[in-house]
């Protein structure tokens, strides 16, 4: 058995601590990111996006440095059977992987609808769907750019080494708080979904940080339910992404939208417990 974060020795964790991938994994980003925003140019109209997809990559970044540099041979191949190996996920949390943001995101747009009479815009739901190639091609887009990135880092690397010091929750709301930071360049960015559509510290950035955190809550839900499952959080972000993209939100839609995930991932808490967010069968802090 591979020597995981232990909970019967919580102070100590394999290799580098979660303090040191965060740092890095900020560092690196806006390393990039901070001159993309100083250039003050749309971000897709030269060379500069570059820096946005480079900077992307920093929770990957800092994860393979310290996998590779403080980590043990059987860790490093510990980490990627989770990130390819299908079959952790297992049963209904193959449901909960691919329907809980769609489902939520769509009960919102119901509940607005029926709140405010308006017509949502599904314009690009119904181009996508008449169109099979750009639909793929958006697919693909929506996985590689994000996801994949990002949860190679954020629950591949960070989570673990949070729980081995904190109960999940308390994991949670620190990786959420910190993911939501990490963000904070892009606001600045002209060009980016959140310079155009969200703006620094308007309504909409706060729903984005609420989504965020609560949003937390639910991918250490299945993580630490699905064997610690890279793959599992990859494509739960996917999923988050796809339904954000397809199934666009008014005001008082993403407004509902952040209460169904606080109550979402209230209701997690509540249920499976804030110490792992899961059954005992299908957590574990040693990978066999």
């Amino acid at each position: 058995m591979i020597a995981e974060p232990s909970r019967t020795n919580p102070r100590r964790a394999p290799g580098a601590g979660p303090w040191s991938f965060l740092g890095l994994a900020l560092a690196f980003s806006w390393l990039f990111w901070v001159p993309a925003a100083l250039i003050g140019r749309d971000i897709w109209a030269g060379p500069q996006v570059w820096l946005l997809y480079i900077g992307g990559l920093g929770p990957t970044a800092a994860a393979l440095l310290l996998l590779y540099v403080a980590g043990s041979p059987a860790q490093r191949r510990d980490y990627w059977r989770r990130v390819f190996d299908y079959r952790r996920i297992r049963g209904g949390w193959q449901a909960a992987v691919w329907l809980t943001w769609p489902g939520l995101r769509l009960l919102a747009l119901l509940l607005a609808v029926l709140a405010t009479g308006a017509t949502p815009d599904l314009s690009l739901l119904r181009e996508l769907l008449s169109a099979p190639g750009w639909l793929l091609a958006q697919l693909l887009f929506w996985l590689v750019f994000g996801p994949i990135p990002e949860e190679l880092g954020w629950r591949g690397y960070a989570l673990d080494r949070l729980q081995s010091r904190f109960d999940a929750l308390t994991s949670s709301l620190i990786l959420g708080a910190v993911w939501a930071t990490w963000h904070l360049p892009l606001f600045l960015i002209r060009g980016t979904y959140q310079h155009s559509e969200v703006g620094l510290g308007s309504a909409w950035f706060w729903l984005f940080v609420v989504n965020l955190i609560a949003g937390s809550i639910l991918y250490t839900w299945v993580y630490n339910n699905t064997g610690r499952s890279i793959l599992s959080a990859i494509l739960f972000h996917f999923t988050t992404n796809a339904a954000g993209e397809m199934l666009p939100l008014s005001l008082q839609g993403e407004y509902i939208n952040a209460a169904l995930a606080i109550a979402a991932a209230t209701t997690v808490t509540l249920v499976w417990g804030r110490q792992t967010l899961a059954r005992r069968a299908h957590f574990r802090t040693h990978s066999r």
